[in-house]
């Protein structure tokens, strides 16, 4: 055997390695989603129990727990700021890009440097503000504030900076197209599987979020489904199901999966696009 199929065996064999591992953990919590609390309590089994259908019914009939509620809430709030965030921080990205202007350097740096600063620096800040103007318990303070991404501003510059050659706005200027009418239709469009990308990293990390949430949210009509899971955990012991945690767990994760399935294709080919400078 050469070097290069040793090689080539060795990655194939840490792939699959890696891959087993990740999907090793999802496969104990579907397993688990279908066993009843005394079952899970005895130890991990391979096999699937035979309690699906009675976990799945009392996580949603659980009158402390709005499911369906909390999944409806999830999902408006990942979207709308998903949409926010990939929308206002490629416009931003495209500014910088596009065009040249005093202290441009010093915005981008300003816009980098807020990156390095941890969201939980700024709650409290955060919390007496959205207080003073009465919007606790409101889904705006979680929504409008992730039209400030510099993560996405970072990367979308970056893609363009790759792919988007200026000669391109330049022909559209020259043509006598508008900046936004500029963007939206010869700009989007070329970017588009970094936006996808954005997009999904975006939703997930607002449909995982519970620490801001957790501190805003308090009527039971809000919440989040990471809430209404962390709710279910922390029950009395009388009232603790693991069956149920596990089974709301499963529910949780089942729109980011389908998401990732149907926009996979743009993962790849957009960080890689958007990693690899010309």
């Amino acid at each position: 055997m050469d070097m290069r199929n040793f090689k080539k065996m060795v990655a194939y064999v840490a792939l699959s390695l890696l891959s087993f591992l990740c999907l090793f953990f999802f496969y104990c919590l579907i397993i688990n989603a279908t066993r009843s609390h005394p079952e899970i309590a005895k130890g991990f089994s391979f096999l699937p129990g035979k309690s699906f259908g009675s976990n799945l019914n009392n996580v949603l009939h659980n009158e402390n727990l709005p499911v369906l509620r909390g999944t409806f809430n999830s999902f408006f709030i990942a979207s709308t700021s998903a949409l926010l965030s990939v929308y206002v921080s490629a416009l931003t990205a495209f500014a910088i890009h596009a065009y040249d202007f005093k202290f441009k350097k010093a915005v981008y740096l300003f816009i980098i440097l807020i990156m390095m600063i941890p969201n939980q620096v700024t709650t409290l800040g955060f919390l007496r503000l959205i207080g003073k103007m009465g919007l606790m318990d409101n889904f705006i303070p979680l929504i409008l504030p992730s039209m400030a991404a510099p993560v996405v501003f970072y990367f979308m510059i970056s893609y363009f900076e790759s792919n988007l050659p200026l000669e391109i706005i330049e022909s559209a200027r020259i043509d006598g197209a508008n900046e936004f009418y500029t963007f939206n239709t010869i700009v989007i469009p070329i970017v588009k599987p970094a936006l996808a990308v954005q997009g999904i990293f975006a939703f997930v990390a607002s449909w995982n979020n519970y620490f801001i949430p957790s501190l805003v949210l308090k009527s039971n009509e809000s919440k989040t489904l990471p809430i209404l899971i962390a709710q279910l955990r922390s029950a009395d012991f009388l009232k603790f199901d693991m069956g149920q945690v596990y089974m709301l767990i499963a529910i949780a994760i089942v729109p980011v999966a389908v998401i990732y399935l149907l926009l996979s294709k743009f993962i790849i080919g957009g960080v890689t696009a958007g990693s690899v400078k010309g």
